[in-house]
């Protein structure tokens, strides 16, 4: 999967979960967001990496959360509008079971998620993002240092997929072929990285110009798509494989992944302690087999790694 980019939420109490999923809290960021949620209780002090939290973590026994649940099969809203399901909040379930505390998801625009967490509105991001050098070092698509940079604890491998129209009318079997064409994509995201630098070689090599077409929510540039207003919606690699195998015969994702590169858990770079929790409780479920388990439940093996590993981006 390439991945998604980085709102403002006041936390409302957990929720028990119930089936593995994430059960939402009635909150929501300052923008036009709402919700959140908690993965299920993972127990006490007992958990085998409990007192490798940092004592704030271990005293709260809660981490929250900061995740665009709008992302299937990544995150989600279960068909309840209250449930937050999928694979990044059935990691963070077993990943609490391991540290001994909630993983408490709350529902944010995605490009806001890592400024949010810089403030302390959130402990992490988890939310199918690229862990990318520019993101590690605090810089923007353009090269210019606008943060502090995160961390990122990596737990998956994906790149950009092509979704376009059932039957491909405009053609399109490569990244060359959207020169002259527009395409619509979630703003802040990798995906948005790879159309601009697309956009440049279709200028530089005399084609006709790539418009971009940029919305808070991939809903929304579906929507385009949808419409024909444009040609295609560049997206991570299982995002958009389930766009089409749920759009009723819709979409289809054409060519091969694009620039496939980790997704990883952002932690703020100050919080080296509870980086180094998360790495080691994730090196610990893929061992369980739990790691597994998860992935064949979301049909996404191919995107599994060997080990957990921190800024492993490029």
């Amino acid at each position: 999967m390439t991945a998604r980019s980085t709102r403002r939420c006041l936390l409302a109490t957990g929720a028990l979960v119930a089936s593995g999923a994430l059960m939402l809290t009635g909150c929501g960021d300052q923008t036009n967001k709402s919700g959140g949620g908690a993965s299920e209780s993972a127990g006490t002090s007992s958990a085998p990496l409990f007192n490798k939290l940092p004592k704030k973590y271990q005293d709260a026994k809660v981490i929250k959360v900061g995740s665009d649940i709008n992302y299937a099969p990544v995150e989600f809203k279960d068909k309840d509008g209250k449930t937050a399901i999928g694979i990044d909040p059935d990691l963070a379930k077993a990943l609490g079971k391991q540290l001994g505390v909630t993983f408490q998801f709350q529902d944010s625009i995605f490009d806001n998620l890592i400024p949010s967490m810089q403030t302390g509105r959130f402990d992490v991001a988890m939310s199918a993002m690229s862990d990318t050098k520019a993101r590690e070092t605090g810089k923007d698509d353009t090269g210019k240092k606008v943060g502090p940079g995160v961390d990122f604890v990596d737990y998956f491998t994906a790149g950009t997929s092509i979704l376009v129209q059932k039957g491909n009318p405009k053609n399109i079997k490569s990244l060359n072929d959207l020169c002259g064409k527009v395409v619509a994509l979630q703003r802040g995201t990798t995906s948005q990285d790879v159309a601009t630098a697309q956009a440049k070689r279709c200028k530089d090599d005399g084609k006709a110009k790539l418009t971009i077409q940029t919305f808070d929510k991939d809903t929304d540039a579906l929507v385009r798509l949808r419409q024909g207003a444009s040609a295609a919606d560049l997206n991570d690699f299982p995002v958009a494989a389930y766009n089409a195998k749920t759009s009723g015969g819709k979409y289809e994702v054409v060519g091969d992944q694009i620039e496939a590169g980790p997704y990883g858990i952002a932690v703020t770079k100050s919080n080296t302690q509870l980086r180094d929790a998360l790495k080691e409780a994730l090196d610990a479920v893929i061992a369980n087999g739990e790691y597994k388990k998860v992935l064949e439940k979301w049909n996404v093996t191919d995107g599994a790694v060997l080990k957990a590993e921190v800024n492993g981006g490029s």
